[in-house]
């Protein structure tokens, strides 16, 4: 039986859950993901055996739902997912990977995200390092690191296109609701 608790509750995720989907960057958003990932599965489709599935989880990391410094957050992410690979295929190169590389790869991605202050974007460097890293045993060779970091830079550029594409229509879209769809109104005093 639900407590009246429990229904509050779940009333208010329920109006959290609708509101956020009225939100015009919340739906621009599902747009960027659904359009990032069709263009990189469109480019796995058209060249096969290329690693370039993987370009599907690093558009759809990289990828900001809040518009609010997506610019930033893509650019941030990027370092973090070229971070990630990089070590990825440096280990993968140096050593044959284990459970020891793959610890020493993560400290080494988190400490070098966290010493250029990527904060979050960590999380999509150490995704970056795993995809790259750990690979299959029947074709696991320094050319598929190499692809998976291509792979990984495809989808970080096509997240970073997306981003700049819808920038300034969303950037349209609240400056008419605010009511400055045309820059400062006659009178207005400008600081």
């Amino acid at each position: 039986m639900k407590t009246p608790g429990k229904i509050s509750s779940f009333r208010n995720r329920s109006f959290d859950f609708l509101s956020t989907l009225s939100q015009t960057d919340f739906r621009f958003y599902l747009l960027k993901c659904v359009l990032g990932a069709s263009l990189c599965y469109g480019l796995y489709v058209l060249l096969p055996g290329k690693q370039l599935q993987w370009s599907i989880i690093s558009i759809l990391l990289v990828l900001a739902p809040d518009h609010h410094d997506s610019v930033k957050l893509a650019v941030d992410r990027i370092k973090a997912n070229m971070i990630g690979a990089g070590i990825g295929l440096v280990t993968y190169l140096v050593r044959s990977p284990d459970l020891f590389s793959l610890w020493v790869s993560i400290l080494l991605t988190v400490l070098f995200c966290t010493f250029i202050r990527l904060g979050n974007a960590s999380r999509s460097a150490l995704a970056a390092l795993i995809i790259v890293l750990i690979q299959e045993k029947e074709r696991g060779d320094w050319v598929t690191g190499l692809e998976r970091m291509v792979s990984v830079a495809v989808g970080c550029l096509a997240a970073l296109l997306l981003t700049f594409a819808f920038s300034p229509v969303i950037a349209a879209i609240d400056r008419k609701r605010s009511g400055r769809e045309d820059g400062p109104k006659d009178g207005d005093v400008s600081e």
